[in-house]
């Protein structure tokens, strides 16, 4: 099968689900396309993967650059000359409403092929209410051939708000368990904790809506406890804040910014514990990668992280904002070496359950079944 994916080519989950699952099915034999405005920074060459950039000229005449506009016609035009059998779009905005222009566009030439929309958090939760988007959203949600969510949880979010009038079929985040594992890296973690200490890390984007502080704060906690470093991983608008706050602590020796990091899953195998306080979450990717490296997790109990961390199973769920509640399930883990370990297993364990080989079947079984039923009606 011919298959166009759209997403945001970033370090977000919506971003790296798109392109982990555009690499998976590639490896099954199908032509993938990837069509952003960049390249992907998960995306590996195979033979069976294409991208095409979306370029999008500036001209005095707009104070913003029209990105949806180029885009439609990126996709008219990969469509046009790969002969696509679908598109499936990660991200509502704006890509659900692209794919539609670039369908209306199609018809007019006598093509015609089906799109999917996957939701995946921010895009419905966030973004997606404001009402200067909305009416758009709901209109190409509501005009897709079929609609996926990454959790139950964001499904029942999306049918709450927006005035959906189709089933929307929960796919569950997925993780890559031949590179997501635990990997003897000793010799590493001695150089970022020389004398035993234990290594939490946080991984994200850094936004508000991550609650970083949340992390830095917890871990002074824990430090005050036990000896214990925290890594944290990732960039984004809330850093410089969080670096700052880091300084009026006196903890800044403890705490290593890294930045973004294209080899996770090394750093993971070093880790004890993963911290993600976060407000909201569709879905929680970075705690199932971590997860899947044998760490467990300390999060709080918002959007879909339920699904994910089994509480006194995988980890520990607090109430967002209680880092209280984190430090004190944080430290009674990390004293107890026995403990640890179990819980350890227990996250490899549950992370298999959400592998990429259970998860991409489910989504070939969709394509399957949305392009018979769109020749059935043409």
């Amino acid at each position: 099968m011919k298959i166009g994916i759209v997403c945001y080519p970033t370090f977000g989950g919506s971003g790296v689900l798109a392109t982990e699952l555009g690499m998976a099915l590639s490896a099954k034999g199908h032509e993938i396309h990837f069509i952003t405005y960049k390249q992907p920074v998960r995306l590996h060459f195979h033979p069976n993967i294409y991208y095409h950039e979306v370029s999008v000229p500036t001209y005095p005449l707009f104070d913003f650059p029209p990105y949806e506009t180029a885009l439609t016609s990126t996709m008219v035009n990969v469509i046009n000359n790969n002969n696509l059998d679908l598109l499936h779009v990660h991200y509502a905005i704006p890509h659900a409403s692209a794919a539609y222009f670039a369908r209306q566009i199609l018809k007019k030439t006598g093509k015609d092929i089906p799109y999917i929309t996957t939701l995946h958090g921010t895009d419905i939760t966030l973004v997606g209410k404001d009402q200067t988007y909305a009416p758009v959203v709901t209109f190409s949600i509501n005009e897709s051939d079929a609609i996926t969510a990454v959790s139950d949880n964001l499904k029942d979010e999306t049918f709450r708000h927006f005035d959906i009038e189709k089933e929307i079929i929960v796919i569950p985040n997925f993780v890559d368990t031949d590179r997501f594992q635990h990997s003897n890296k000793e010799h590493f973690k001695k150089m970022l904790a020389p004398n035993g200490e234990r290594i939490l890390a946080h991984v994200s984007n850094f936004r508000k809506v991550k609650r970083v502080e949340d992390v830095v704060t917890m871990f002074e906690k824990v430090h005050k406890q036990l000896p214990s470093k925290l890594l944290m991983i990732g960039d984004g608008p809330e850093r410089q804040n969080i670096e700052e706050y880091c300084r009026t602590l006196n903890i800044c020796s403890d705490i290593r910014f890294l930045g973004k990091q294209d080899q996770v899953d090394e750093i993971l195998s070093i880790t004890d514990l993963f911290v993600l306080p976060s407000q909201y979450e569709s879905f929680g990717l970075s705690a199932l990668e971590a997860m899947a490296c044998g760490v467990p997790v300390i999060s709080t109990n918002a959007g879909g992280l339920p699904e994910i961390n089994v509480q006194g199973v995988t980890g520990y769920m607090s109430e967002v904002g209680d880092t209280d509640d984190m430090a004190k399930h944080a430290i009674e883990m990390l004293k107890d070496e026995d403990k640890l370990k179990q819980f350890k297993e227990n996250a490899i364990a549950h992370a298999r359950t959400f592998s990429r080989q259970r998860i991409i079947p489910l989504y070939e079984q969709l394509y399957e079944s949305v392009v018979a039923n769109y020749k059935a009606t043409v």
